[in-house]
């Protein structure tokens, strides 16, 4: 029986970045962007899966949301395989709504149509990255996921990480912020 809470530390703000045993394929090579955690679970955006099937324009075909022709839209990632069927716009703080949640150094999500209009319209955030679902974990679970070494946290230069490094090499770079080279990585774990 504990007699003392035991401590909590969140990682609302950090990444993931997938080990090489993880044993779950649609997690490999994956580094997420966690959005919120608390000692009741946690949620994240994976972020270096490209959606290559689908666009931002396709989105708003689908939606029927009028658009001029786009210079730069907001690129689409497969977030993770929970809540599939939403979307959820990680952006810079310099939009904000009723519905935005700020999650730190600088970044938001906002999860509603009315963001989307905005982007289409000029009026949206100044960067954006829109997923397809999120990853999700229950209280425990992601503790004991980092226990198991199943994943590695970091921070992150984390506007630069969620828009301006190229998808395929996100993974190799958060590694390598970290000082580890992907190639020395086993996929063998063990605890010492």
């Amino acid at each position: 029986m504990k007699t003392q809470k035991e401590a909590f530390t969140s990682l609302k703000g950090q990444f993931l970045i997938a080990m090489p045993q993880i044993d779950d394929l649609r997690f490999n090579k994956s580094v997420i962007y966690i959005y919120e955690h608390t000692r009741a679970g946690g949620a994240g955006i994976v972020i270096n899966h490209p959606a290559d099937r689908m666009s931002f324009v396709d989105i708003l075909d689908q939606l029927k949301i009028e658009h001029p022709v786009l210079p730069n839209p907001p690129k689409i990632v497969l977030g993770g395989p929970d809540k599939f069927t939403n979307g959820f716009i990680l952006h810079t703080s310099d939009y904000k709504t009723e519905e935005t949640i700020f999650v730190a150094d600088g970044i938001s999500l906002t999860a509603t149509q009315n963001i989307l209009y905005d982007i289409a319209r000029g009026r949206g955030p100044q960067k954006s990255l829109i997923a397809l679902g999120c990853a999700t974990w229950i209280g425990g679970q992601l503790e004991d996921e980092l226990m198991s070494n199943v994943w590695l946290t970091a921070s992150l230069d984390t506007a630069s990480f969620l828009f301006d490094i190229p998808f395929s090499k996100r993974w190799e770079t958060a590694l390598s912020c970290l000082g580890i080279k992907a190639q020395y990585l086993s996929t063998e774990c063990g605890q010492a």
